[in-house]
């Protein structure tokens, strides 16, 4: 197994429930990235929301994801990050304007698009992104990673009973040193966010915390940046209480910062 290049995803079944969207509208597109051992089932509410808005939506199954955390584990940021980034390729082939949105890890990957294609991604819009923990115990990670698979899981940090973003019950610990890579790289290139930005925080996070909030804030370059604290969700903010709250602030930012008003 490779720590720096992408690593071949096992065969694994697809879970219902984890499947991709794609619905096209209008010239206007919106990648949406997932989190980390997450799915698209964390984003895909939010995706037919903003089509019911007439917007172009795509919402990509990132690899090793929605499968088995086994199969998580043979892949690392080079393969999410390829995912996204063919994503929004993608969406520039049907529309004008394209607006990147991540929730936790896909934060992180959004981030990495605008650093990366600044002239491709025209605003971003965050939910609880994760650069960085300050969690000791992730010092350990490189080395832990090859006694242990795999340690509890994160998943299913929401309030609203009944929600469930269908991730994993185990952290896969390869995957989460390839993760803690792409971090150091994002936050290294912070400086060259310049997209208008919104930025959703929950105040009761129990998988990220205060540490990426902070810098990010203080660490991109845009000169407009939008922070909404959530006062009754947790870390996945998109499909707990005040989703419906997240889609109308998102929609009325994407009017104002990624149409046209000529």
């Amino acid at each position: 197994m490779s720590d720096d290049g992408p690593m071949t995803t096992l065969r694994a079944n697809i879970v219902p429930g984890t499947e991709p969207l794609s619905i096209d509208g209008g010239p206007v597109g919106i990648l949406l990235c997932h989190g980390f051992t997450g799915s698209p089932a964390s984003m895909v509410p939010w995706a037919k929301d903003l089509a019911g808005h007439g917007y172009t939506v795509r919402v990509p199954r990132l690899p090793g994801h929605g499968t088995t955390w086994q199969d998580m584990n043979t892949t690392g940021w080079q393969d999410w990050y390829g995912e996204v980034d063919s994503a929004l390729t993608e969406l520039h082939t049907v529309c004008d304007r394209v607006v990147v949105t991540g929730l936790s890890m896909g934060g992180c990957l959004a981030l990495r698009l605008a650093q990366q294609r600044p002239t491709d991604v025209d605003a971003l819009i965050l939910v609880n992104p994760a650069v960085k923990l300050n969690n000791i115990q992730l010092l350990a990670v490189p080395v832990l990673r090859f006694a242990v698979k795999a340690m509890p899981g994160i998943g299913n940090d929401i309030k609203l009973p009944g929600a469930d973003e269908i991730g994993y019950d185990k952290t896969p610990l390869h995957a989460l040193h390839s993760q803690l890579k792409m971090w150091k790289d994002v936050r290294a290139n912070m400086g060259k966010v310049t997209q208008p930005l919104l930025y959703f925080r929950s105040d009761v996070d129990h998988v990220v915390d205060d540490t990426s909030t902070s810098l990010i804030m203080s660490g991109v370059s845009s000169t407009v940046s939008q922070l909404v604290p959530l006062h009754d969700s947790y870390h996945v903010a998109t499909i707990d209480n005040e989703a419906q709250m997240i889609f109308d602030r998102s929609t009325q930012f994407i009017e104002d910062n990624a149409e046209s008003h000529d």
